[in-house]
Parts: structure tokens; sequence; C-alpha cells
């Protein structure tokens, strides 16, 4: 890698995290007025609606990237539709603090499916160290936050649809990487993220019946929907910039990821009435850095 877009890549890479990590609050407070399906198919269209004034403004090659219109359906149902359905339905049965340290696992994720499926990005030693010490840390999230029999067997199925949610995502990253399609990352995002936004909000008319009002909701919840739709409009264009690049490894760039649970963390106990710091999950951030640090570490 370039000297000279080595700093780019790092800064690139950091805010994209920062972006995704202050998502967990912003979520939080969506739930408070719709379900997490409705929620997720609102962010989603509004996030591919504000990027299509800045195809333009970047003059991305539009009509080339739609002769690849089966891949970025694809690609839009794995990653917006599965990956963040799967998402937002798990954050509403989990704390934030604790969906942001599972959620944090995701360059472990990475990690694997790009050895089973990259020649030039394969396991080491280091890695199933990293791997195996990660999972550790969301079994013992699991079992500590777990509380009586009713509430643990929410917490476990909230935990398991994070988990699936990280499969998928893990998996669109291979999927760019790989494509070689050469199609403008603000164009997949945009495409991917309104198509899947659509198909969930489609799906919430039938499952949650939300109120189809736009007063019936107050400033705070639109604000809130913005900024989520922000999010996966900025981080997700610089996240794929970042991976067409033939000189970026898909485990290590995902490894900058490090940053999102400690965001999340941190501004759920900020922003969010009712989640504070406990043992638990100051021990279940301790365990799942770590993994990611032995995961980054040289030879």
């Amino acid at each position: 890698m370039k000297r000279s877009f080595k700093l780019q890549y790092e800064l690139l890479a950091f805010l994209a995290c920062f972006l995704w990590g202050s998502a967990f609050a912003g979520a939080k407070i969506g739930f408070e007025y719709v379900g997490p399906i409705t929620l997720s198919g609102i962010r989603f269209m509004l996030a591919g609606l504000l990027l299509v004034p800045v195809l333009f403004i970047i003059r991305a090659d539009i009509i080339g990237a739609l002769k690849h219109w089966r891949f970025m359906l694809l690609f839009g149902f794995i990653q917006t539709f599965l990956q963040y359905g799967l998402f937002f339905m798990g954050l509403d049965k989990v704390p934030g603090a604790v969906a942001a340290i599972i959620t944090g696992l995701g360059p472990l994720f990475v990690a694997v499916m790009a050895h089973l499926t990259m020649r030039n990005d394969r396991f080491t030693p280091r890695k199933i160290v990293a791997v195996a010490l990660g999972l550790a840390g969301v079994v013992f999230i699991s079992i500590s936050k777990g509380g009586t029999v009713g509430e643990s067997t929410t917490f476990i199925s909230g935990v398991v649809l994070l988990l699936l949610s990280n499969l998928a995502g893990s998996y669109t990253n291979i999927m760019v990487a790989k494509s070689g399609y050469g199609i403008s990352p603000v164009m997949l995002t945009s495409f991917a993220n309104f198509t899947g936004g659509l198909l969930l909000f489609i799906v919430s008319l039938f499952v949650e019946r939300p109120d189809l009002s736009f007063t019936a909701y107050p400033l705070k919840f639109w604000g809130a929907v913005l900024w989520l739709a922000i999010i996966p409009a900025v981080g997700f264009s610089i996240w794929y910039y970042l991976l067409s690049r033939p000189d970026v490894k898909v485990s290590e760039l995902n490894i900058r990821k490090f940053a999102i649970p400690v965001i999340g963390v941190i501004m759920s106990w900020l922003l969010l009435p009712g989640e504070s710091p406990d043992i638990q999950t100051v021990i279940g951030i301790v365990i799942t850095i770590s993994s990611i640090a032995i995961m980054q570490r040289g030879r």
C-alpha cells in the first residue's frame, strides 16, 4: 500500500466505523415509535435516495452499472434486507451496548470467509486464536446478561439474530472484493440501500402494520431516522471504495471495525436512559477487543 494512500485509508476507515458505532443509540430512539423492520425499511430507502444527487455530482456511470443489475439486486437483498433486517430485529431484543459488542465481532467473521474464498487472505494460527477468543466473549456476554429463563430466551434469540446478521455482512464484503465489475461504490450503495429498504418496508406493512401518517411521529423520531439514513449512505460508500482497491485486503480492512463496539457502547451509555456501565459488558469489551487486537498484530 502506497504511503500517500495509507493515511487516507486509516482516516476513511475510522470515519465509517464511527458512523456505524453511532447507529445503536439512534436505532433505540426509533424503536420508541415503530418496529425494527419498519425503522430499517424507512432508513435504507431514505439512505438510497440521499445518494442519488451525489451520483450526478460525481458523474457516476449509472447506465454502465445498471448492466449488472442482477448482481446489485442480489447484493441489496443480502446486504440490506437480510443483514439489517436481522440486525434490527436482534437489536430490539438486547441492550444497545451488548449489540455493539456482538456486531464488533464482524471482522472475525470476515476473516473466516476471506480464508475460505480468497487465496491471498488466508488464516494464520494467530487468526484462529483471535476467532476462538472473540466467540468466547460472545458466549460470556450471553450467559452473564441472560437473567431469568424468560428474559434469557429473548436475549439469546437476539444474540443469534445479530450473529446471523454478521454472517450476511461478511459475505457482502467478499462479494464487493471479488466482483470486478467496476461499479461505482456510491451507485452500489444507493441501489442496495433503496432496493433492500423497499423490501423491508413492504414486509413491515404485513408484520408490524405501521401508522403511515407522517404527522403521527414527532420531530425527535424523524431526526433519528435522518441520522440513521446518513450513516449507511456515507459509511458504505467509503467502505466499498476501500474494498474495491486491489491493494486492500478484506480481513485487514475489517480489523479496523474494532472501533465500532467501543463507540457504540459509549454512545449508548451517554445517550440512552437505562443503559449504564456494568461489569459484564466491560469484560465483554475487553475480551472482544483483545481478540481483534491479537488478530491485528503482525508476526
